[in-house]
């Protein structure tokens, strides 16, 4: 049960990175470097009980490479919105010249609503605040979870090397 209480919490820090280098840079083809902060407001984790460092519930800044393809622009505006693991989906997608907001919903262990605004420059670098609210399934019991993310990117250059694009399963 443990190994699925942080596989769905790390399928939500990977949605949230996918979303946040998804609106980044003037949404050019390349590689981004994207750092982001977790903050739990409702912890699915049991009062008292310190999270492990390295692990989703830390709060740490965690910093990730990440490949955004031109079929992705084309079709998304960035990387394909679908999470890694989950099944949330990105809705009521507003682009801006400079930005992007859309809401997200959950469904399955997790469940719940979340927004998120992006806004980017010509010159490669973005910002991405995620706000979520919702329960995540722990054993028999839903636990109240809520959490935002802020994340900064920064485009560095045309070629991914050896990171991968963001593809949904």
């Amino acid at each position: 049960m443990r190994k699925t209480r942080l596989y769905v919490t790390l399928g939500c820090c990977m949605f949230a990175t996918a979303i946040s280098a998804w609106a980044q840079g003037g949404r050019r083809p390349g590689l981004y470097e994207v750092t982001s902060s977790m903050t739990w407001q409702k912890s699915p984790l049991p009062p008292g009980m310190q999270a492990p460092p390295g692990s989703p519930f830390d709060g740490a800044p965690k910093t990730t490479q990440v490949c955004v393809t031109q079929e992705q622009i084309d079709k998304y505006g960035g990387p394909n919105p679908a999470p890694q693991r989950g099944n949330c989906t990105v809705s009521n997608l507003q682009m801006k010249p400079d930005g992007m907001t859309a809401g997200m919903a959950c469904t399955g262990q997790m469940v719940g609503n979340g927004t998120v605004n992006s806004t980017w420059s010509a010159s490669g670098t973005g910002t991405t605040n995620v706000h979520f609210t919702g329960t995540m399934q722990m054993g028999p019991r839903s636990t109240p979870i809520e959490w935002t993310l802020q994340a900064n990117s920064v485009f560095k250059g045309a070629d991914c090397g050896s990171v991968k694009p963001v593809t949904a399963q």
